[in-house]
């Protein structure tokens, strides 16, 4: 069995259908629970209308946030594999009996990835610059099956973060021993990651494709982007990274982190249009970023 475990904020359309997805899986083997950090007056009616025993639906009482929510989600899931799905996101039919073949054959692997599409906010398939990169650039060349862990897999997400956090399947014991950083709103899932590889943790990549990340403006870290704030804390989060791969003596990891190539990148694609549209202290932070020592 999986939990999934879905974080509601934002679009009620978008979350519909994110939960949809749930419900047409081909495997049988899941429980969705949705813990709704919003006050739209017509959600729990619908819910109410599922009349569905595998959905487990729950309001909070007052708003917890982002981080807030996702650690109410890793309180409340009890199996031993748990996804985090994001509320705009589509799960595709064989979703949970794929991640499942992959756990059968991986007993006790932390995290697995797998195949995943990118689709805009009205659902349609896209390939834009951030995800070309990704693939192209970042990510390992997985024919099938892949296992990754150590100063292996660290270096290569602190070159460029090429997983796509909502689809992972986690072990439920290993990210609720992580946990999440309050103080982090755009970086909680490098973070995460980080901090089970260095606690000895293994990912499975399988290349199956089974999962549709939604891609937006929208979006938190799309906004913080552009006001100069994911780059500040993804600066800490590389330096503080640095430090403690020179303490394991991964030497290679260590370099990634110092380099953080994707992150410049990221922030030096982002200038014309701070520069466009007037935006002169952001786009001097993003150049800072995208071409400073730190």
């Amino acid at each position: 069995m999986i939990d999934i475990m879905l974080p509601y904020y934002g679009d009620v359309a978008l979350m519909q259908a994110a939960v949809n997805s749930v419900l047409a899986q081909a495997d049988a083997g899941w429980r969705l629970t949705v813990v709704d950090d919003t006050a739209h007056p017509d959600v729990p009616g619908w819910f109410e209308s599922l009349n569905d025993e595998r959905v487990r639906y729950y309001r909070n009482e007052r708003n917890l946030g982002v981080t807030g929510n996702f650690t109410k989600c890793l309180d409340l899931a009890e199996h031993d594999l748990m996804v985090m799905l994001g509320a705009d996101d589509i799960m595709l039919p064989n979703y949970v009996g794929t991640v499942l073949s992959v756990a059968k054959d991986h007993p006790g692997v932390g995290m697995i990835q797998p195949g995943v599409e990118v689709i805009d906010e009205h659902g349609n398939l896209v390939n834009g610059l951030t995800d070309e990169v990704k693939k192209r650039l970042y990510a390992p060349r997985v024919d099938g099956r892949r296992v990754m862990g150590g100063e292996e897999l660290a270096a290569s997400l602190l070159r460029g973060n090429w997983l796509y956090f909502p689809s992972i399947c986690w072990r439920t014991e290993a990210i609720r021993g992580a946990g999440f950083r309050p103080e982090l709103r755009t970086t909680q899932d490098l973070a995460l990651e980080l901090e089970l590889i260095e606690r000895g943790e293994q990912m499975v990549i399988d290349t199956t494709v089974c999962f549709h990340y939604r891609r937006h403006l929208g979006s938190v870290s799309s906004k913080m982007a552009l006001d100069g704030d994911r780059f500040t804390e993804e600066r800490l989060l590389y330096s503080g990274a640095a430090d403690r791969m020179r303490a394991r003596g991964w030497k290679k990891a260590e370099r990634a982190a110092r380099v953080h190539s994707a992150s410049r990148l990221h922030a030096l694609t982002l200038l014309p249009t701070a520069m466009k549209g007037g935006q002169g202290d952001v786009a001097k932070a993003l150049a800072k970023h995208a071409f400073g020592n730190g």
